[in-house]
């Protein structure tokens, strides 16, 4: 700004040579072999949100995770060089990753107070998509839902004709669309406590579904009968009649077909307050986990 207008020449010194393209990879093992991808990027580490936000989250998940007490799923967390460090680790576990992957976000802009925002994967409606919405649509004030055409981190390598993996993404302020993006003015004044704990959240709540999120099959035939399975409340509130009405809406589209993530979009119930209503009719024996579709 204090520099007179005038035609300036940037010299860049570097050199292309042989070297090492580093990546730091974790491997966090569940019941199945079955993963959930966490990814995010290592190489502008002067900027706070666009950069530092993504590990920092991404190593906070998975201090979380390994200290679950049982984990459904094996979670891929990468720690990578953007772009050039995505297309080289897919050369190399490609085809172990189109195998075992249900699901995929990638970590970044998700440390300041903005705005919630999304990035669908180029499906637009893979097992990763479907959860990140459901979260958002209950769990945050409100959220910028964003095309593939707005694409501009990894999801571009995961998500291209070829790779086709379930990836997508949860930030805060997305990238390109805040002032300070990559600018000196993306620093540590920019992200706050409260911006990356919200960032940290909102992955876990996703977690947290995916990992309950099971198929089940109604084994009754027709409307099952509350009363004598313990299931009907003996004091009707208005309260009581939702949590029948839930329960009710569970079972019509208990079929073996819809997960319980299914389910709550159609019902528009938080899938959160729908796994112990699950877990009831379980145990009752009025429903059962078709467990060859648990990972769908």
């Amino acid at each position: 700004k204090k520099s007179p207008e005038a035609t300036y020449k940037v010299k860049i010194d570097s050199t292309l040579e042989p070297g090492n393209l580093n990546y730091g990879e974790l491997i966090i093992p569940g019941k199945e072999d079955k993963e959930i991808l966490l990814s995010t990027y290592v190489c502008h580490p002067s900027m706070a949100n666009n950069e530092l936000s993504g590990p920092c989250v991404a190593t906070a998940l998975a201090q979380w995770i390994q200290g679950m007490k049982e984990r459904q799923f094996t979670y891929r967390i990468l720690f990578l060089v953007e772009t050039i460090g995505s297309i080289a680790y897919l050369s190399k576990h490609l085809e172990e990753m189109q195998r075992s992957t249900i699901a995929g976000f990638v970590l970044t802009c998700i440390g300041d107070n903005g705005e919630y925002s999304y990035i669908p994967s180029r499906a637009g409606d893979t097992l990763a998509d479907k959860v990140a919405k459901h979260v958002l649509s209950f769990q945050v004030e409100n959220f910028k839902e964003y095309s593939y055409l707005d694409r501009g981190s990894d999801e571009r390598q995961y998500c291209s004709p070829g790779v086709d993996l379930p990836v997508c993404n949860i930030m805060r302020s997305k990238f390109n669309e805040y002032p300070e993006y990559h600018t000196s003015l993306d620093n540590l004044d920019f992200v706050t406590p409260q911006g990356l704990q919200g960032g940290f959240n909102v992955y876990q709540k996703a977690i947290e579904l995916l990992e309950a999120n099971k198929f089940y099959h109604c084994k009754v035939k027709c409307e099952p009968q509350l009363g004598k399975r313990g299931l009907y409340p003996s004091l009707s509130t208005k309260e009581t009649h939702q949590q029948v009405n839930s329960m009710m809406n569970v079972i019509a589209y208990a079929d073996g077909k819809n997960s319980l993530l299914d389910i709550a979009i159609k019902i528009n119930t938080y899938m959160g307050e729908l796994i112990p209503i699950a877990e009831q009719l379980l145990e009752a024996g009025v429903l059962e986990v078709f467990s060859e579709n648990s990972v769908k």
